[in-house]
């Protein structure tokens, strides 16, 4: 490796890394505002100035500058003290200096670096510029005066967004950002550019003016709002979860966070359950725990065993999904399911259910294969990935089902199920000639009565082409459920002889329907005397007989695990509102009712049982390895029809009962639908 010397100190380096890498490498903090690890270079802020030689006798822009053998980095020198005092003064020159009234105050790189690099003093009395205030949508709120056109939230929104919505236009003291034709960012990741923005010119619009950073309590967490279990940080004050700011973890989230998982936690402190509810004559009334509990535990014990059952949500943790799974099998009921719509998945290895490369591994695939599944919609974070591939030019994609702007081009090869049963030469061609092929299941295609038919040919193609062999597999499952892993995982299907979601809601099909936080399925036909677990008075809280308030995602401490395998542990933010309590707490107190008492009384005798159970929870934090299995087992053979696959995530700001409950995404749904209903018109 090559060496240089920094500040007269030897450092080694890889090939290719810029003076900042190398200098901070050598444990030196160099400032900077413009320069991002995750972005392209633009170097137009120049506070990273350090001395090099050989070179000219100036000030260099170290982000910009390749580092070279035998180099000396200087990043201390009078010069460079000097010049980053000069850069510093001109930032400030136009800067409002409403720091007292800024969100960004207390958390602001311009705050801090002219506090470590700036002078103590200007020297420039003019007046200060003015620019416009640019309206970006419901995320975004700008203060465009406190601007240093640093342009990172261009880079971003054009590179990693793939929407070109923000631009800089004019030149010199009239120039400015903004968004082309004065619209709103159409991204799903648009609140990143608030986190990137290095001073208060961006901020997050839905907590404007709501907390100072340093009111704020914080808890490292696991987001619920896809399948991604994207890594997340839930600062609070007092009871309320004020904000979620994404953690770095480089095999999920990297450093980013989807709309949905960020500002969707308006919805925490709305519509909640906060008592137990009994309905009596067509009308809710308030009733304590112990009335609520004999009457679900009356009606449980009176039906026979084939006439109760239960669904569990998309967003239970596993603890409560095996607590409930226990109670309805020592009830001797078979009717269990987690799959609230209805996919075709849960029987054979684990592998059938998996995203199996992994989030991180799918950029290493040369040919990817998207099956009835809208990556933008359904998980943004792995359309990222693939549209990150794409510009490095690594990987061919195709896509059968919806046509729809995912930021990248791909190939179409078809709608739905015929194409998969006749599929183009091609589509097999692109491949079989693949070193590392992979194909990407949705939802979309593995609902309905053909879905057992498409995941067997799916299995057939996989094996035929070469998707899964050693070394690699290249088979996944993209699931929109944070809770569907974990339930496979444990065996949340109907045992035998027992009845799948979709039966269970049917006429006639039960006396006792128990549903778990499921609040995705259609329940209206069922005559079943209902019984709702859950945080919020959504879906599954309409026309229920008896309301049991349970406890949101940051109101609980879970296991979850994400659609690549990986299980992980969300902690408790806050406790759950009023008389709520933590779900698999209210299964233990409803089993003693009912006379089949689970044998754990606390949290972590619970977890103790589901991972001598089912081990693959005891693996926190571990990403599986690739295995081998047969693929072409998967699913049933069958009429694979004429269906037309469609993502399951019609509107990804209205998905679950949190978001429906959501101000924020109430807004950014209208303003996703808006644009197709001017189309329309």
């Amino acid at each position: 490796m090559p060496i240089a010397k920094v500040n007269g100190v030897e450092t080694e380096f890889e090939p290719g890394m810029t003076v900042l890498q190398v200098a901070e490498r050598a444990g030196h903090e160099i400032p900077r505002f413009c320069y991002h690890e995750r972005l392209s270079i633009a170097g137009n802020c120049r506070m990273c100035l350090v001395e090099v030689k050989p070179g000219p006798p100036k000030p260099q822009a170290s982000c910009a500058l390749p580092a070279a053998e035998g180099q000396e980095i200087f990043t201390d020198t009078p010069m460079v003290k000097k010049a980053r005092e000069g850069v510093m003064e001109f930032l400030l020159i136009n800067h409002p200096l409403d720091c007292p009234i800024c969100d960004q105050g207390g958390e602001c790189d311009l705050q801090d670096q002219a506090v470590g690099y700036g002078r103590d003093g200007s020297r420039y009395a003019e007046n200060k510029r003015a620019v416009e205030e640019k309206n970006m949508g419901p995320t975004v709120k700008t203060f465009m005066t406190r601007c240093i056109q640093c342009t990172r939230c261009v880079r971003f929104i054009t590179e990693v967004a793939g929407v070109p919505d923000i631009g800089m236009i004019s030149r010199g003291e009239d120039a400015e950002i903004t968004t082309y034709l004065e619209k709103n960012i159409d991204s799903e990741l648009s609140g990143n550019v608030n986190d990137l923005c290095p001073v208060g010119a961006l901020t997050h619009r839905p907590w404007q003016y709501h907390y100072r950073p340093w009111e704020l309590k914080k808890t490292e967490t696991i987001d619920v709002m896809d399948a991604l279990g994207s890594n997340i940080r839930a600062d609070f004050k007092g009871a309320e979860v004020m904000r979620v700011l994404p953690r770095v973890n480089e095999g999920i989230n990297e450093e980013w966070l989807s709309d949905v998982s960020r500002y969707a936690v308006d919805g925490l402190q709305r519509q909640r359950l906060d008592r137990p509810y009994i309905r009596e004559n067509g009308r809710l009334r308030a009733a304590s725990w112990d009335e609520a509990l004999g009457a679900v535990a009356a009606k449980l014990t009176a039906a026979s065993a084939d006439r109760i059952g239960v669904i569990a949500g998309d967003l239970q943790d596993a603890e409560s999904m095996k607590a409930a799974l226990d109670l309805f099998r020592a009830l001797g009921s078979a009717n269990t399911d987690c799959r609230q719509d209805g996919a075709a998945l849960g029987v054979g290895p684990r592998e059938g259910w998996l995203f199996n490369t992994g989030l991180q591994g799918i950029e290493n695939a040369d040919a990817v294969l998207v099956i009835g599944a809208n990556p933008r919609t359904e998980a943004p974070l792995l359309n990222a990935r693939l549209r990150k591939s794409w510009l490095a030019g690594k990987a061919e994609i195709g896509l059968i089902g919806e046509q729809a702007n995912l930021t990248f081009d791909y190939n179409w090869l078809g709608a739905g199920s015929k194409t998969v049963g006749k599929l183009p030469k091609a589509a097999v061609d692109f491949l079989t000639k693949a070193e590392r092929p992979a194909i990407i299941v949705g939802a979309g295609a593995l609902t309905g009565e053909t879905g057992p038919a498409v995941l067997n040919a799916l299995g057939a193609l996989a094996k035929k082409v070469g998707v899964v062999k050693d070394g690699w597999n290249g088979f996944n499952v993209l699931h929109t459920a944070a809770a569907r892993v974990g339930g496979l995982d444990m065996g949340f299907v109907p045992g035998e002889g027992g009845k799948t979601a979709l039966e269970m809601v049917k006429p006639g099909a039960l006396d006792v329907l128990f549903l778990l936080g499921a609040d995705e399925i259609n329940v209206t036909a069922s005559d079943a005397f209902r019984v709702y677990l859950g945080s919020h008075g959504d879906r599954g809280a309409h026309g229920a007989d008896v309301i049991l308030p349970g406890a949101a995602y940051t109101e609980t401490s879970g296991l979850y695990v994400n659609t690549e395998g990986r299980v992980q542990m969300a902690e408790r933010v806050v406790f759950p509102k009023g008389q709520a309590k933590e779900d698999w707490a209210v299964l233990r107190a409803l089993s003693a009712s009912v006379g089949q008492t689970l044998p754990y009384d606390t949290l972590d005798a619970l977890r103790s049982t589901l991972m001598a159970d089912h081990p693959t929870f005891g693996r926190i934090d571990y990403l599986p390895e690739p295995a081998a299995f047969d693929v072409a087992a998967l699913g049933v053979k069958g009429d694979l029809g004429d269906i037309a696959f469609a993502s399951t995530v019609r509107d990804p700001y209205l998905n679950n009962p949190i978001t429906r409950a959501s101000v924020t995404m109430a807004e950014l749904s209208a303003q996703r639908i808006a644009p197709v209903a001017m189309a329309a018109e």
